[in-house]
């Protein structure tokens, strides 16, 4: 538990450093997500090979786990450019849907089963995020919606995380989605050179310090992951899954400090509905799964 809450104390510092390079330092929020996985895949490349005592960094699923990066890569990339306009604790609070998303895909594409008691818990908790939403989008528009988009993409992370991440060593499935992300990143960036979106070029830091954030951005984000998937092999994910809501408590908090960014009472409504729905789904699958057993 220890674990889970220093990962979530910490990872919201990715998305501040982010916002604070895009809004101080004009980088676009696609370099900053490049960077965020170069990182990452040059880190596991490391930790691995210190590890094992060779370059050996083949993976069982490996084409799957680039797939992740896909995945995981245009889910950051989003989430960047959204914070980047929007308050940190906004966007995670419409984030925080995610888990109302992998239920369903999970009745989709896994054949979990879905009851009306999680159908009900997840319309009501999509009611929280448009509590969230309505105020952001009156104010930042589409960009509001950013964050959906993220906890969707997050979701068909997560669903090819379950299904493959048995077979897989964590740190590779980490560099393999480090890598993934890299291609999708780069790619973008092309796009975004090609028909001139702001958002999507490549800039170069202006000044020295700014390679230091970015890096400290990787570092984040792989230790964060890496404590995460720690947590969950030495604890059950039914005793896990609250400490993931502690998230929004260091984005408050970080963002009220470096930005002067405070959710309003409407915002704080719908970001405990949402918590509240995303607790029971959780709860609800943890009692099926041991009736099942």
């Amino acid at each position: 538990m220890s674990i889970m809450v220093i990962a979530m104390l910490i990872i919201p510092g990715m998305d501040i450093i982010a916002k604070l390079l895009a809004t101080r330092f004009e980088m676009a929020p696609a370099s900053i997500t490049l960077a965020r996985f170069v990182v990452q895949a040059i880190l596991m490349a490391l930790l691995i090979t210190v590890r094992t005592k060779s370059f050996r960094l083949s993976a069982r699923n490996s084409m799957f786990n680039i797939l992740r990066g896909l995945l995981i890569g245009s889910a950051s990339m989003l989430f960047f450019i959204s914070v980047k306009y929007m308050p940190v604790a906004d966007a995670i609070s419409i984030f925080f849907v995610e888990p109302i998303f992998v239920m369903f895909l999970s009745w989709i594409f896994l054949n979990e089963r879905v009851g009306w008691r999680r159908v009900m818990a997840a319309i009501v908790g999509f009611g929280g995020a448009l509590l969230v939403i309505q105020p952001s989008f009156s104010e930042f528009g589409l960009v509001s919606l950013l964050p959906l988009c993220t906890a969707t993409l997050f979701a068909f992370y997560l669903i090819l995380t379950r299904k493959y991440g048995v077979v897989d060593d964590p740190m590779k499935m980490q560099f393999f989605s480090g890598i993934g992300g890299v291609v999708f990143c780069s790619t973008a960036i092309v796009f975004g050179e090609a028909i001139g979106i702001d958002d999507l070029k490549y800039t170069l830091p202006a000044q020295l310090q700014v390679f230091g954030w970015l890096f400290l951005i990787g570092v984040i984000a792989t230790l964060g992951h890496l404590m995460i998937v720690s947590a969950f092999t030495i604890a059950p994910a039914s005793v896990l899954a609250p400490f993931q809501y502690v998230e929004i408590v260091s984005a408050t908090i970080l963002g009220l400090m470096i930005f002067g960014d405070f959710p309003n009472p409407s915002k704080w409504l719908g970001t405990a509905i949402i918590i509240g729905s995303g607790l029971f789904i959780f709860w609800r699958e943890q009692r099926n799964s041991k009736a099942s057993t």
